[in-house]
């Protein structure tokens, strides 16, 4: 994944949007890309009060491996509103030196009091060649169970790989507040999922032209499990798609989410903010 982070790096950042009404919060994303710097720099303050200034005054930091997931960790230790998941991602868990030695990481940082989910984790049949897809399973296996364990919200990352997620989530059991991260399926897959109870987290991808399924999958998402997230630096929203994505961007996705869905903005806005509270606790302490 270092190839694409440095070329994401390059991006010049989306102009901030017009500020909400009300205040809101990014459920997902990686600002280690966003900066390239050590989790206390004055880089990450800059991206946080950026964001603050339109509203966003709440982020999770989402890891993807065990070095990265602890400075997630160090990250949420540092700075006021932003909380920590921590996993190895499901194309860096297949590929990794020492996959048990890195599990046995995360699950000693999830047990931080700053680090509220294990995420993210899940199945990717795009990257992932097929001989390596059942280590991969393995592992999302396993961060289900620390999960559980631990009484973590389970941050799902799910890639050309709807049904064998759902199935696995099914027969292993899947952690009381289960999150299907930057929702890529359709409407049919929706219903399932808000059957289940799950959460659908929706990003800018919900703004593109080519995805009308998301807009589709997003209006019968019940607003108790609902969502929203950058995915920072990745998949700016319209009307700055391919820009470097920061927190700051929510507002532009909640927007185009209210008009989709023919809901109040504050009351959305707002709608999000108590789900994200239900799930990761409080941000503040």
């Amino acid at each position: 994944m270092a190839d694409r982070h440095n070329r994401d790096l390059d991006r010049q950042p989306a102009p901030p949007p017009e500020p909400l009404p009300t205040t809101c919060v990014d459920t997902h994303a990686h600002l280690e890309i966003v900066t390239n710097t050590e989790p206390d720099h004055e880089e990450i303050g800059k991206v946080l009060a950026d964001a603050k200034s339109v509203g966003i005054d709440r982020v999770v930091q989402v890891g993807y491996s065990a070095e990265q997931s602890e400075w997630s960790v160090r990250l949420a230790e540092n700075w006021e509103g932003v909380l920590a998941a921590v996993a190895l991602h499901p194309n860096e868990a297949p590929v990794v030196a020492d996959l048990e030695s890195d599990l046995k990481r995360i699950e000693e940082l999830a047990s931080h009091p700053r680090v509220r989910a294990i995420g993210e984790t899940g199945l990717d049949f795009f990257r992932t060649e097929e001989n390596l897809r059942e280590r991969q399973r393995y592992s999302f296996i396993r961060h289900i169970e620390i999960a559980k364990k631990l009484e973590k919200a389970l941050v799902i990352h799910d890639r050309d790989a709807h049904r064998a997620v759902l199935d696995t989530l099914h027969e292993v059991g899947a952690p009381e507040n289960t999150i299907f991260h930057c929702y890529s399926g359709d409407s049919e897959m929706a219903r399932e999922c808000v059957d289940k109870g799950y959460y659908l987290s929706f990003a800018g991808t919900v703004t593109f032209e080519n995805a009308p399924h998301l807009r589709e999958a997003l209006k019968l998402v019940p607003l108790e499990l609902l969502l929203v997230e950058t995915d920072s630096p990745f998949l700016a929203p319209m009307p700055y798609r391919g820009a470097l994505n920061t927190p700051a961007q929510i507002p532009n996705t909640l927007r185009v989410m209210a008009q989709e869905r023919d809901e109040d903005l504050t009351l959305l806005a707002n709608a999000i903010s108590a789900n994200a509270e239900r799930i990761f606790g409080s941000f503040v302490s």
